[in-house]
């Protein structure tokens, strides 16, 4: 060992993999691109799992999966009601009775329609987001430099968030368009294969992508917010709020704020990303619209506020229950939980500084 070439970098950069989502820890990365070219990969503390392997991405990746996937199933009931109001805010005027009418005429089950497209299209939306954003992150604070990439370290979380989405949504496209269509129309379908047949069937198969770009301009959004603000508002809790350092915090206590800055951040990101929102519902429901068929029809206000009560509680309780359920997954597979800043121990520092050999 060439104690000369050891690098000691303070952590300037906790992240989530869209990712949603895991602590980078930024010594890692600068040392393995800058000081490492020439060495086999730097191994991290945090079990057996090297920093940017394979391994690393797909941890990130699996950590997606049950954070998007099981929530987006749980809020299943929220999200037909919601999608209800979009469309048919004649019959379904708010939450309250926009609850009642949907238990009288299709009874409980049919709070749950469209629940298999919606736990396989975020699965899989949830694990391209979390591994790619890892991916593009440590792309880009490459392309930066150790220097810059601290200092815009924002930057990096937006680009490389917007960058996983672009992903993400590709893969979770079909499965939305399905979704909608199914609970909007009852009766449309009778199972996941027979509801992408009957919907290939009557657009063909680019109609599965006709939403896509009014996907992408609520997703991009809400993924650059969900992860920017998560940062920021962890970081502020512990640097504000909490009276003790973070490494000093239990596990039970960094769920709890990472609970809390991912449901604030779900707000924000409910708020940014809606009036795509209420576009992919439209279009998804109704063939052959088009998006000016839709800004016609929902006018520039009904735009930004048609459901957004209720898609407020139901992002702003998803996004959190994503972080918590994403860091508890770290926590199980041996990584730190998501944001906070600089360790402020020496030992905990030491754990984390990269020696190159």
């Amino acid at each position: 060992m060439d104690k000369s070439r050891q690098s000691v970098i303070p952590m300037f950069l906790y992240s989530s993999s869209a990712s949603s989502k895991n602590l980078i820890e930024f010594e890692h990365l600068i040392a393995k691109s800058w000081n490492c070219s020439s060495s086999s990969p730097s191994t991290s503390d945090l079990g057996a799992v090297e920093v940017f392997s394979p391994a690393y991405y797909a941890k990130c990746s699996i950590g997606g999966i049950f954070s998007c996937g099981l929530t987006h199933m749980a809020v299943t009931p929220l999200d037909i009601v919601k999608c209800n109001m979009q469309i048919n805010p004649a019959k379904y005027k708010n939450i309250s009775s926009g609850f009642g009418t949907l238990l009288k005429e299709h009874g409980i089950k049919g709070f749950f329609t469209g629940w298999v497209p919606t736990l396989l299209g975020y699965s899989v939306q949830g694990a391209c987001k979390f591994g790619f954003y890892e991916f593009f992150k440590k792309a880009y604070a490459d392309i930066a430099g150790p220097e810059n990439a601290g200092k815009y370290k924002t930057l990096i979380y937006l680009a490389g968030s917007a960058s996983a989405e672009l992903i993400a949504g590709i893969a979770l496209c079909p499965f939305e368009a399905v979704k909608v269509r199914v609970q909007t129309n009852p009766g449309f379908a009778t199972g996941l294969s027979d509801s992408f047949l009957k919907f290939v069937n009557a657009e063909g198969a680019v109609g599965l992508y006709k939403g896509l770009g009014p996907l992408w301009g609520r997703q991009i959004p809400y993924t650059m917010m969900k992860f920017a603000c998560f940062e920021t508002i962890v970081e502020m809790l512990y640097k504000h709020i909490i009276p003790i350092p973070k490494d000093e915090c239990s596990k039970s206590l960094q769920l709890g704020v990472s609970f809390a800055g991912g449901y604030v951040a779900g707000v924000l990101c409910a708020i940014v990303s809606h009036p795509a929102d209420n576009l992919v519902s439209f279009l998804n429901n109704s063939q052959g619209a088009t998006v000016s068929n839709a800004v016609q029809k929902l006018g520039l206000l009904g735009l930004f506020t048609r459901g957004l009560p209720l898609r407020i509680l139901m992002i702003g309780t998803l996004t959190g229950a994503q972080w918590g359920i994403y860091d508890a997954f770290k926590i199980v597979a041996g990584l730190p939980t998501t944001g906070g800043g600089a360790l402020s121990s020496e030992r905990n520092r030491r754990k984390t500084d990269v020696k190159v050999e």
